[in-house]
């Protein structure tokens, strides 16, 4: 029996919990390092919990189903799912990635991947002619979409094609839409990438990174490696984000909702002069997104007159708090280029368009009317002049 979405939140593909003797609904957690062995060439399927663990194995199995992947790898934060990733490549290798990543995936690749030997080219892969940057060596195409923070759509049926026709593998970074709304193994993707501590564990409780693949000889490599590096993720994080997943398409919904309705009062504010979100009919990437996703999800980006009124926006929300994180109930603002892009060099910051007026926006399941009356009250309070506020 093939569950449907929601269903397969709780149980992931099956009927019950398994593995669990007792019947306990919420699945345990297994808090022990070691297990023991009845006897020599006999094993219970654990051995020590670097290598598995029974509540991190019941998270994967539910991970993997919600992305449609044959297996789903659980880590420590996503920054470590994805320098696991990048031990599959060797010195000489190159990889062309989007220039409008998460900042933490910059500094991954521009200051420890290519000190060890990988090259990227960082290119716009919504516009750019990305096949005439295939290399002899390339080995793969990394793209996050929508893009963190500037909301770019990339055509990932249009990545994975390019990547077949040159063996390539295709990595897409899904955290901004979840599995809920979108699903790249489905459009041709070799490896998904989550942050799991944004929407799938959706409480800003926890840390957790997941890798998830349809290909066995892919996932046997990334075991291997989890288990060298000893990245994976522990029993108690594993059961708040299984927790988590279980309302996530609930709060998929709300949040989007919410998002939906802040973009239309933005859209209408004179003093917020540009608005990036892919579900604005027209936009840029509109209609890519509206293809491969069955939501637009609740990231929003958006730029003021100036970056005085910016940091004003920050200061005075009384609801909203100033805070680096997405993907939780709660709603947050972020400045990315003294937060989550503070390490990307300013040159390449400003080329793309992440200046000192723009703000991210993560918006939660409060009440929609309370999030307008806060920005609104934050803009309005702001008088013009150079951050002098009344």
């Amino acid at each position: 029996m093939e569950f449907k979405f929601a269903t397969k939140c709780v149980y992931g593909n099956k009927e019950k919990l398994e593995g669990e003797p007792t019947g306990a609904i919420s699945f345990p957690i297994y808090q022990t390092a070691t297990y023991a062995h009845p006897e020599v060439g006999k094993s219970t399927g654990f051995d020590y919990s670097r290598l598995q663990n029974p509540t991190r194995q019941q998270l994967e199995k539910v991970v993997a189903a919600l992305e449609k992947g044959i297996d789903a790898l659980a880590f420590s934060s996503g920054m470590a799912a994805i320098t696991a990733l990048m031990e599959i490549f060797k010195p000489g290798d190159h990889l062309i990635t989007d220039a409008d990543l998460y900042g933490g995936s910059i500094r991954l690749f521009n200051h420890i991947n290519e000190k060890n030997g990988i090259t990227f080219s960082h290119i716009n892969c919504s516009r750019d002619d990305v096949e005439s940057y295939v290399r002899e060596n390339t080995r793969a195409i990394y793209i996050e979409t929508p893009t963190n923070p500037m909301m770019s759509v990339v055509d990932i049926r249009k990545m994975a094609d390019i990547a077949k026709r040159h063996q390539l593998l295709l990595i897409v970074d899904n955290t901004f839409l979840s599995p809920y709304f979108q699903n790249p193994l489905e459009l041709g993707a070799d490896i998904v990438v989550h942050s799991g501590t944004k929407f799938l564990g959706g409480h800003n409780d926890t840390l957790s990174g997941f890798l998830v693949t349809n290909s066995q000889e892919i996932s046997d490599k990334l075991r291997f490696i989890i288990k060298t590096v000893g990245s994976g993720l522990a029993p108690m994080d594993s059961w708040l984000i299984l927790r988590g997943i279980k309302t996530l398409p609930l709060r998929m919904e709300k949040a989007q909702e919410n998002a939906k309705a802040i973009v239309e009062y933005l859209i209408s504010e004179p003093k917020v002069t540009k608005v990036y979100y892919p579900g604005i009919e027209g936009s840029d990437g509109y209609e890519v997104c509206k293809s491969q996703a069955r939501g637009f999800g609740s990231m929003i980006t958006f730029e003021v007159e100036n970056k005085y009124l910016a940091q004003h926006i920050l200061k005075h929300t009384k609801l909203i708090p100033f805070a680096e994180s997405l993907g939780g109930v709660e709603t947050l603002l972020t400045y990315p280029c003294t937060q989550t892009h503070a390490d990307v060099p300013e040159e390449v910051r400003i080329a793309n368009g992440i200046t000192e007026s723009v703000l991210r926006m993560s918006v939660g399941i409060e009440d929609k009317e309370d999030l307008i009356t806060d920005l609104k009250e934050a803009i309005d309070s702001y008088d013009g002049y150079r951050g002098l506020y009344i």
